[in-house]
């Protein structure tokens, strides 16, 4: 499925647009500090030479000294033109014209300036001369604390509508023509399409529906994996239905604050009933719609996402009545999700958006590569049938990876190769030639390859092999082999399962063959492999050993998958648990028996793949179906 478009969002004061700069609010801070030291500076405050007493007087009999002013907490005064002293030891600069010293109790002080025709004067303490400028420093300190704090509150609420704003609903109103999509722009989906008519055209004629007693579902929503195009199906039934489209996310109602999130679902109800009819679209429900008590303190905790939630289900309860508002929302996680919000009267419809078929993918490439010229000989079903498992985000990826590489190398349109080179970059990653690999190593890495795509071959594998590469790719891969399925499968039967075990270790097998050790790079390999195997014991029943039983624990995400594999029931028994293991190990060894069974069995045209592998660094298409298949190289020609 195609997803959505870029959405355009109106300027926002200061972002994003040419204005006066805001000062940080650190600066704030930072010039309440700095200020009063620069008033000081204008005010007059001097440099002077800091003396101590005796010097003073030492100055004096000197008669270096020509006017001290005496003072309190200070005295001051100032050198003759041309009688200051010499500098200080290790100083580099002059003294400067005046100097201060700290005063003492001396009776003999006045009789020696008058001895010495010293003019000078006494300074009366005055309260504000003492004090005016810690009263400045304060009170300037205050006034920019509270511009500080002026500023905090003002951005804070400034989203919401104003300082303080708190509650105000951040959804996005977009009319029909801002929407900018419809169902010709969703292409993957036609049974979800189905499923929303009837909510198009009650937005369209609620009368209708209402004639006849008819209730329609308050609240539908779309599960399905990533970039299967959620958000976009909601756009495109609101641009469907000719009404306002309010999207907001599910993490944008909790703040800090006890009672903003709820504050804030009041407010978007509201919103959108000054405008019904129209669709509300709450994007990763999931973030407030956890289920209540699932907290790692346990149940009963009464938090701002719990508030929240508890507020969502009063609104879409129905107390007070909305006339042709129906929320819509979107997760990837519907496992986690509170049982209240799904009962009947809220979420009471749910439509799966699920991974597009062949069918679909050609379809979702159809409506991405409208404005992408094509080569003549560039067919969309061949480029459907190379990307299984690929959601909408994933294909329009794919074509835009295509159109820069046209674009790179030239070309007036997007061609073959320019599609095949985009399908290996989005799968197995960037080329990297210029890594070096050593003529051993790469002699492995080529008989690696080709024992998972002869293995896969002569084991019957459903996933025909498309493409063999020793060129380096992504972070890892020093080579890859490409399989697809020669068509689509919702189910795997025990033996395709075992086909597929013995092709995933046909790698380490042909290692084990040609160079009588097998190396690290089957890491993956046995990963992924130890995962299916221990699926079929724990998951599927394919074991006669431990029986049609299920013992997986914890409920994986059936969209966004688990990393570790299959979980073990934390109820089983160490014996049972030992039993599993010894199952999944027996299941590896017969697959790599088996896998090097064949290889062995064929080692001559294992080795001539190899060569050819070696020489070409990648095979794909009808010449390598010939190698596999042993057709006589003459024949390839």
């Amino acid at each position: 499925m195609a997803p959505s478009p870029p959405e355009t969002k109106p300027p926002k004061g200061g972002e994003g647009e040419a204005g006066p700069r805001r000062i940080p609010l650190i600066g704030f801070l930072l010039l309440a500090l700095a200020l009063p030291v620069v008033l000081q500076s204008l005010a007059g405050f001097r440099t002077k030479d800091p003396i101590r007493y005796d010097e003073l007087i030492h100055y004096v009999d000197e008669d270096r000294v020509d006017w001290v002013q005496l003072g309190e907490r200070e005295i001051v005064g100032a050198y003759k033109t041309g009688r200051k002293p010499a500098r200080r030891a290790g100083s580099h600069q002059d003294r400067p014209d005046h100097f201060a010293t700290a005063p003492v109790k001396d009776d003999s002080l006045v009789p020696l300036l008058q001895a010495h025709h010293v003019a000078f004067r006494a300074v009366l303490p005055s309260a504000f001369s003492e004090q005016w400028g810690w009263i400045l420093y304060f009170g300037i300190s205050v006034l920019f604390m509270i511009m500080l704090f002026g500023g905090m509150f003002k951005r804070m609420g400034g989203a919401a509508g104003g300082a303080l704003a708190f509650g105000k609903s951040r959804g996005k109103v977009a009319t029909p023509e801002e929407a900018g999509v419809d169902f010709d722009d969703v292409a993957g989906a036609e049974e979800a399409k189905q499923e929303l008519l009837e909510i198009i055209e009650f937005l369209k004629t609620p009368e209708k529906f209402k004639r006849l007693g008819a209730k329609i579902p308050k609240g539908v929503l779309l599960v399905g994996p990533p970039g299967t195009g959620k958000t976009l199906m909601a756009r495109a039934v609101a641009g469907e239905a000719k009404v306002p489209f309010i999207s907001i996310s599910g993490s944008e109602f909790v703040e800090m604050f006890v009672g903003v999130g709820a504050a804030r679902v009041r407010d978007l109800f509201e919103q959108a009933a000054k405008v019904a009819p129209a669709i509300v679209f709450i994007d990763e429900l999931d973030a407030i719609g956890r289920s209540r008590g699932a907290t790692a303190l346990g149940g009963g905790t009464n938090e701002e996402r719990e508030q929240t939630l508890n507020q969502l289900l009063v609104e879409m309860d129905g107390f007070q009545p909305r006339k042709a508002v129906i929320i819509m929302a979107a997760t990837n996680r519907p496992e986690i999700l509170d049982q209240a919000l799904l009962r009947p009267g809220r979420f009471d419809r749910q439509i799966v958006i699920d991974r597009p078929d062949r069918r679909g993918r050609k379809a979702i490439l159809a409506v991405h590569t409208r404005g992408v010229p094509l080569g003549p000989e560039l067919s969309l079903e061949e480029i459907a049938i190379r990307t299984p498992g690929f959601a909408g985000a994933d294909l329009a990826n794919l074509v835009n990876e295509a159109a820069l590489l046209a674009a790179r190398h030239g070309h007036d349109f997007v061609t073959t190769e320019d599609i095949s080179s985009a399908v290996d970059r989005v799968v197995a990653g960037l080329e990297r030639r210029s890594r070096v690999i050593n003529p051993e190593e790469r002699r492995r890495v080529a008989f690696h390859e080709v024992g998972h795509a002869l293995v896969g071959t002569l084991a019957g594998s459903d996933d025909r092999v498309h493409k063999i590469s020793i060129v380096p790719r992504g972070v890892g891969a020093l080579g890859y082999t490409m399989q697809l399925p020669a068509e689509e499968h919702f189910l795997m039967t025990e033996e395709a399962i075992q086909n597929k075990l013995a092709s995933l270790l046909g790698g380490r097998a042909a290692e084990e063959v040609v160079f009588g050790q097998p190396s690290s790079g089957a890491q993956d390999d046995l990963r992924k492999a130890t995962d299916i195997a221990r699926a079929m014991v724990t998951e599927f029943g394919m074991s006669d050993t431990v029986g049609p039983v299920s013992l997986s624990g914890d409920r994986r995400n059936i969209f966004l998958g688990s990393d570790g594999g299959p979980r073990l029931s934390p109820e089983m028994s160490p014996s049972l648990a030992e039993t599993v293991d010894k199952e999944v190990a027996r299941l590896l060894r017969e697959a790599l028996a088996r896998a090097k069974e064949l290889l062995l069995a064929h080692r001559e045209r294992l080795d001539h793949v190899a060569e050819e592998l070696l020489q070409a660094e990648v095979l794909e298409g009808e010449r390598l179906d010939a190698l596999l298949h042993g057709v006589d190289r003459d024949a390839l020609d």
